[in-house]
């Protein structure tokens, strides 16, 4: 091989080094910035979460209506508050108490799940994927603390309710009350807020309209903690103590 053969090939590597060396910085840059760009936009514009996406490509069913948070019941609110992040008007979107217990925990060899707050759940659905792994979890804490820093709490519990699965292609309050109880979620009582509440972590697996004895307990106890988080919710005038 010549000299000059040998010049063109280390060329076309040098050239294919640089162009992938530009497709990485790109994306990076897609990655770093598409966040803070649709945190903005989500800021005044109903999102779609990542899961809702994945049905619309799929061609399949998506039942939803977005609804301010003021089209909801406060019976809902406080009770998904209470079950599923309790300090939500306290942290900076990350609980890190909770987090630093599950650490430990996992130190000690235990199958942790918790520690997620709804700024982190918010995160996950509508920028990441829906499967547990530590690496999704990991990008979820400062895509928390992105949105906790852009967003108001309401906003960000408005989008919470929202997007959140409630069944089969059933997503957010308003089409969850529609299809589990045949009324708004203006209109929900304590004891369907607690049932809807309490479904939220395995959506596919509850009825709230009809719960099995363990997810009734579980709306029972939720009820009792949604009386009390009235003094905690300072950051959503209007939906403090119930009436």
């Amino acid at each position: 091989m010549s000299d000059a053969d040998r010049g063109r090939k280390a060329g076309k590597r040098r050239s294919l080094r640089r162009r992938i060396r530009r497709w990485i910085l790109w994306f990076l840059a897609v990655v770093f910035l598409l966040p803070p760009v649709l945190i903005v936009i989500y800021a005044v514009v109903p999102p779609v979460s990542t899961l809702m996406l994945e049905r619309y490509v799929r061609f399949l069913w998506v039942d939803r209506t977005y609804v301010p948070l003021e089209a909801i019941s406060p019976h809902l609110i406080r009770s998904v508050v209470a079950s599923e992040d309790a300090k939500f008007c306290e942290h900076v979107g990350i609980d890190w108490d909770a987090l630093g217990s599950q650490i430990e925990a996992l130190g000690e060899g235990e199958d942790v799940r918790g520690a997620s707050t709804i700024t982190m759940q918010v995160a996950k659905n509508l920028f990441l994927w829906t499967d547990r792994s530590y690496v999704r979890k990991a990008l979820e804490l400062p895509l928390a603390l992105l949105l906790d820093a852009m967003l108001s709490k309401k906003r960000i519990l408005e989008i919470y309710l929202n997007v959140a699965e409630w069944g089969e292609g059933v997503f957010g309050a308003e089409a969850a009350a529609q299809a589990w109880f045949g009324k708004t979620a203006l209109a929900l009582g304590r004891r369907e807020a607690a049932r809807l509440a309490t479904a939220l972590p395995a959506p596919l697996a509850r009825n709230p309209a009809s719960p099995a004895p363990g997810h009734a307990r579980l709306a029972r106890l939720n009820r009792a903690r949604a009386a009390d988080i009235g003094p905690h919710l300072g950051c959503l005038p209007g939906f403090g103590p119930s009436q």
